[in-house]
């Protein structure tokens, strides 16, 4: 009598024991994977380039501005050149001593010694986005051709840059007719004194042959 009942307690001491586990694993497990959210991954792009500013002169230096571009990712950029057949800015006009401009004949550029093609090899950030400076040696159009080279996407830019020249100079017009006003009146002067001379010399001379 005494063992029955050793072994019901023992029974349900076990079935007590054994009543969490059987709770928990009748809870819903998560998925494996799933247990910590992921961000939300956007594709790149549209990649795109630009150089500011997009004119300079020689010597001078822009920016090349990419976006949209794979975070992380490199980015080579072949830089390309082609001459640059153009007016000298400001060499087809002149200023006169008023203020007025008036027109020159037009003065091209001389077409300088053209650089091999080159490369420019940047890193895009976390948001897809770089910065990186260009000074450029020779006047003439640039092209930046930019290539991702884990997205595969392209984007291109043009520069162009223009020769040094000196400023216009203040010639022309009103500028000479002041000079040569000047001097056309220190010739007419110099007539009359010329002409003062002679007539004192016969006047001179007239006058000793009288007195002899």
């Amino acid at each position: 009598m005494r063992l029955s009942r050793i072994i019901m307690a023992l029974t349900v001491g076990m079935a007590v024991l054994a009543a969490p586990t059987a709770a928990g694993a009748a809870q819903p497990q998560p998925a494996p994977g799933t247990g910590t959210p992921q961000p939300p991954v956007y594709p790149p792009g549209p990649a795109t380039l630009a150089v500011s500013p997009p004119t300079v002169v020689v010597g001078e230096t822009t920016t090349l501005i990419g976006s949209g571009w794979t975070p992380g990712e490199t980015v080579v950029i072949t830089v390309s050149t082609s001459p640059l057949a153009a007016a000298v800015p400001g060499a087809e006009q002149a200023r006169r001593s008023n203020g007025e401009m008036v027109a020159m004949a037009p003065v091209a550029f001389q077409r300088a010694p053209q650089p091999s093609p080159s490369t420019i090899v940047v890193t895009a950030d976390a948001n897809g986005n770089f910065r990186t400076t260009y000074t450029p040696r020779y006047p003439g159009r640039y092209t930046f051709r930019a290539v991702g080279q884990t997205s595969g996407q392209v984007a291109t830019a043009t520069l162009t840059v223009l020769k040094k020249h000196a400023p216009p100079l203040p010639v022309t017009g009103d500028s000479l007719s002041t000079p040569m006003k000047f001097g056309g009146g220190l010739v007419g002067a110099g007539a009359v004194l010329l002409l003062l001379s002679l007539v004192w010399r016969k006047r001179h001379r007239l006058g000793m042959g009288a007195a002899r």
